[in-house]
């Protein structure tokens, strides 16, 4: 494997996003950040020749824009609907859900919940990243997905001191 293949180096790019999408308290900025971790990964694994990734990422990015403009239940059972669509045909191994299953929680997070339980649903989309990036050969891709785990529990544990502190 080339650590400094075009691939890796966007998915560094990625990595770099990511980190500072799951930093992010305020919520309009988590998914600006997330917007362009996604757009770094549909080159990415695009670059990898992963086509069910491309269209999760593709998703992922479409729903981080949708986000920030509506908070709609209809929209975001649309874009879950659109990544179930794309599995159905994309999809020729039980692995190749994964990137589809994150995205979908995504999207349900995104538009549906807010602060901490929005966090926490990622959380579990991020699960599903590691899983796929390892089985894709994602260096900078797993590193991020990794990172961000770390990144956004100490996220989560910064917003629920910062509760804390205002009920105190």
């Amino acid at each position: 494997m080339d650590w400094f293949s075009p691939a890796q180096c966007v998915g560094y790019v990625a990595f770099v996003l990511g980190v500072g999408s799951f930093l992010q308290t305020d919520d309009r900025r988590f998914k600006l950040f997330m917007a362009g971790e996604c757009l770094a990964y549909v080159v990415h694994f695009a670059l990898l020749g992963n086509p069910t990734a491309v269209a999760s990422s593709t998703m992922s990015l479409l729903r981080s824009l949708l986000a920030l403009r509506t908070r709609s239940v209809w929209v975001a059972l649309a874009v879950v609907a659109i990544n179930i669509a794309l599995g159905l045909y994309l999809a020729r191994q039980p692995s190749d859900w994964l990137p589809l299953t994150a995205s979908c929680l995504g999207t349900l997070a995104l538009f549906l919940l807010q602060g901490i339980p929005m966090r926490l649903v990622m959380l579990v989309g991020t699960f599903c990243w590691i899983a796929n990036n390892v089985i894709a050969g994602s260096v900078g891709g797993t590193a991020l997905e990794v990172v961000v785990a770390l990144v956004n529990i100490v996220t989560i544990g910064r917003m629920a001191r910062q509760r804390a502190a205002l009920v105190a």
